[in-house]
């Protein structure tokens, strides 16, 4: 199982992955799923997957020797030709192995996120879908997750938004929403790759690796809890009318 998630403010981009490939009583593999494309001064992309670790493999391993010999993301007009270009890569890998995977029952499953910026235009973030197509994050709607969703998408519905939220708080609610899905669910877990991008930087300037054991994220989960649970003392308390009539609760024992 995965988590990733994509914050898109007017400050630049956040973008987050847990590592967790395999969940089991007796086995639990790691594998970084956030992979970066840069130009230093012309353009940087960060992609993020979810899904078969074979078929992100393959489409990962296309893109770099297409980026390497100066081809597809090197040489993408527009953000989204670049968006269009990934999604190509998923329809190359589709045509190689969907037919042999669907003969022994095996769903073909890849999603994306694709962050990053091209110069002369401004930061932007897609989603990936498995037939190649993209989704663009707006700003009513300024962040996508893909993989394990639920469990992280409260605190980003309740708090991002794009023209107020900073990069700096974007990161807080990126690692909540994952230590929340870390909580919630096992077959996501760490290391935690960190990579946030502020508008025009065209590098990868500040980027970070959370283990288990990070002391900065220990505290943050810390004090999130203890919060959360300090806020649930200050809120309102609930008015109870008159005790309603027993036939209102219906039948009883």
């Amino acid at each position: 199982m995965t988590y990733c998630v994509g914050i898109r403010t007017h400050e630049g981009l956040v973008l987050a992955s847990d590592s967790r490939t395999n969940s089991g009583i007796d086995q639990v593999d790691v594998c970084r799923k956030m992979n970066t494309f840069v130009t230093h001064g012309e353009r940087m992309f960060t992609i993020l997957s979810s899904g078969s670790l074979s078929l992100t493999q393959s489409i990962m391993t296309r893109l770099e020797q297409e980026f390497h010999a100066g081809e597809g993301l090197a040489r993408a007009a527009t953000f989204y030709d670049a968006a269009r270009c990934v999604g190509t890569k998923v329809r190359e890998v589709i045509a190689l192995d969907r037919e042999y995977m669907e003969r022994d029952q095996i769903s073909f499953a890849v999603n994306l996120l694709v962050g990053g910026q091209i110069h002369g235009e401004e930061p932007q973030l897609y989603m990936i879908y498995s037939q190649g197509n993209p989704l663009r994050c707006t700003r009513s709607s300024p962040f996508l997750q893909i993989g394990e969703s639920k469990y992280g998408r409260p605190i980003l519905d309740r708090g991002i938004r794009f023209g107020e939220t900073t990069l700096d708080q974007a990161v807080m609610y990126a690692l909540i929403s994952i230590d929340s899905t870390m909580r919630s669910n096992v077959a996501v877990g760490p290391p935690i790759d960190l990579l946030v991008y502020t508008n025009d930087d065209l590098a990868v300037r500040r980027y970070r690796r959370f283990t288990a054991a990070d002391p900065d994220l220990l505290e943050i989960r810390s004090h999130w809890e203890r919060e959360l649970r300090r806020a649930v003392t200050l809120l309102p308390q609930v008015r109870f009318g008159e005790p309603p009539a027993a036939t209102d609760l219906g039948p009883t024992a």
